[in-house]
């Protein structure tokens, strides 16, 4: 598996700015209506300790009323406030969150399919969903959280200079402390979070590929193989989520032991300062609320920056999907001609040991070429390579003498299709899963491209064509689902068509009807299959054997027969 890359922190920086640039009035709104709040909730410990110097002075009682008056009136002023800043902010996180969630859609979509298929499900799975919660979570509450906060203890902390400069310098007695193990926590805990991250994808891929292949797992008794490669990886998640842990332990411990120092310290500094008539016992007074008002701030500060860390790692996941580069626009004008040719090629995963070796193979226009050969011999290898999905090491794959991976994505897709036995039915109608292949087809084109591949079932869909399939509605089966994908296939019309192995999920005898509908629908088109069923090599025009990454035999059905090679052995073993 090969992971997708990870933003650094400059390109999180602009991006984050990006997101809050794009709406930059809402955030204006937002830091003034939480500027007003806090602002009016800095009257009530002033007014307080105006009444207790008004009752120390023996003032009169319609004058603390008057003030009590106004306690009350700044208590309900600063929760409207706070109440429309909370809204204004979560009208804007989510619009936010959206936008993110759009730009990670478009950005997946861009991945070339060589990468997605190499970084593996897992991978694109936690980014896209535990990832990008995250980050939602960290724009619509975090951020704005903090940036409040901070604000409110600006405010809170000026007021306090303001009655007194010494009492001010004694409310700071504790930010040294949390100063100290705030920037000892960051510095630990980006790359913590990260690594959190990526033994999640790990563990999700782990137990994803593990049960998409369970049947797999129990005929080959890979059970005990399985259940400690998933151990390994709940084992290094759960180090990662304890180091996470131990980080956050030692931050809140000596932030919570430093909450009581500025109080205490106010209060010494004030009774001092009392007992030389140099400040008012209501100004004391005030400065000690002000701070007990402090510590809610101050503690949301600090306990959203674990998650604004966690949050940071997230985006940081979520933006390196935007940084793979892209499919080269290669060249758009359709190559002269249709041969298909492969020239000594030879192609490797992730700088291993060769898989092909030394390929050479033409495929005339309107041919039909099986390939066969046992499991591993890379069949589904050279697919990947004649569609143009992964680049040879060395070597060419051209259709009319143009390299096939220098040919324009979407030149190269309406030339060349790759149908797999991994089909994906959309959330949405029929219609809806039929449309991706041909935006402009009618109703009855695709009514006719259900019924070429034998997907008689679609006849009984209480809406027809408008029956809604996917979660929460009609749940096709493999061999429904692999019809469906054929069907698109035939809807997208291309000149060369590569089956891997299409008709895997069918029975034998709706396998073969699906084929030979597809053969008359097909003709005069280029077809290579990936066969499984010998008697797709049997209707072939050529058969090419495949072992160990070589084609050891080549030529049509009867040839191989008639030469009593590793073919006419296969082709025994299916036929006694």
């Amino acid at each position: 598996m090969s992971r997708l890359p990870v933003a650094d922190r400059a390109a999180v920086r602009r991006a984050t700015l990006g997101l809050l640039g794009r709406d930059r009035r809402a955030v204006l709104v937002v830091l003034a209506l939480h500027g007003a709040a806090a602002v009016a909730g800095l009257a009530a410990p002033w007014l307080l300790g105006s009444i207790v110097d008004q009752v120390a002075a023996g003032g009169s009682v319609a004058t603390v009323d008057r003030l009590a008056l106004a306690i009350g009136g700044s208590v309900l002023v600063q929760a409207l406030l706070s109440r429309y800043a909370q809204y204004a902010g979560h009208r804007f996180g989510e619009r936010a969150v959206a936008r993110l969630r759009e730009d990670f859609v478009r950005g997946t979509l861009a991945l070339p399919v060589s990468v997605v298929e190499r970084a593996g499900s897992g991978e694109l799975a936690t980014r896209s969903s535990v990832d990008v919660s995250t980050v939602g979570t960290t724009v619509r509450d975090v951020v704005p959280a903090i940036v409040i906060a901070s604000v409110q203890l600006s405010l809170l902390f000026g007021a306090i200079f303001l009655l007194d400069p010494l009492l001010g310098v004694a409310a700071l007695a504790g930010l040294p402390s949390i100063w100290a193990v705030t920037r000892w926590y960051l510095r630990r805990a980006g790359a913590a979070y990260l690594a959190e991250g990526a033994a999640t994808a790990e563990l999700t891929e782990t137990l994803t590929t593990t049960a998409e292949g369970a049947r797999t797992v129990e005929a080959l008794r890979l059970a005990d193989e399985r259940i400690g490669h998933g151990t390994a990886r709940i084992a290094r998640l759960w180090a990662t989520r304890r180091a996470t842990l131990a980080l956050r332990t030692v931050f809140f411990t000596v932030v919570e032991a430093s909450y009581p120092l500025p109080i205490a310290a106010v209060l010494l500094v004030g009774g001092y300062l009392l007992s030389r008539d140099m400040v008012s016992l209501g100004a004391v007074v005030a400065a000690a609320l002000y701070l007990q008002q402090a510590i809610e701030p101050l503690d949301r500060i600090l306990q959203f920056t674990e998650q604004a860390q966690r949050g940071l790692a997230s985006f940081a996941r979520v933006l390196g999907v935007g940084q793979v580069p892209p499919e080269p626009p290669g060249r758009t004008s359709a190559p002269p001609g249709d041969r298909l040719v492969v020239r000594d090629a030879r192609f490797s995963y992730g700088g291993g040991r060769d898989v092909l070796h030394g390929i050479d193979l033409e495929v005339r226009p309107g041919e039909r070429l099986a390939i066969v050969g046992p499991s591993g011999a890379g069949k589904s290898t050279l697919a990947r390579l004649l569609a143009g999905i992964d680049a040879p090491r060395h070597g060419v794959v051209s259709i009319g003498g143009c390299p096939v991976t220098e040919l324009d994505p979407a030149e190269r897709r309406r030339r060349i299709a790759l149908v797999t036995q991994e089909h994906h039915v959309f959330i949405g109608s029929l219609r809806d899963n039929l449309a991706f292949a041909a935006p402009d087809a009618t109703d009855e084109q695709m009514r006719s491209a259900l019924v070429a591949v034998g997907a008689d079932w679609y006849a009984e869909l209480p809406d027809d064509l408008d029956t809604s399939l996917g979660d929460g509605a009609r749940q096709l089966g493999a061999a429904e689902a692999q019809q469906l994908a054929l069907a698109r296939l035939v809807l997208a019309d291309p000149h060369t068509l590569i089956l891997d192995e299409a008709t895997a999920a069918l029975d034998p005898t709706t396998a073969r009807r699906t084929e030979r509908a597809l053969a008359a629908v097909l003709t005069g088109r280029t077809v290579i299959a990936i066969a499984h069923r010998l008697n797709t090599a049997h209707d072939a025009d050529r058969v090419a054997v495949l072992s160990d990454g070589r084609i050891t035999e080549l030529g049509s059905h009867d040839e191989l027969v008639d030469a009593g090679g590793a073919y006419a052995a296969l082709w025994r073993s299916w036929h006694p």
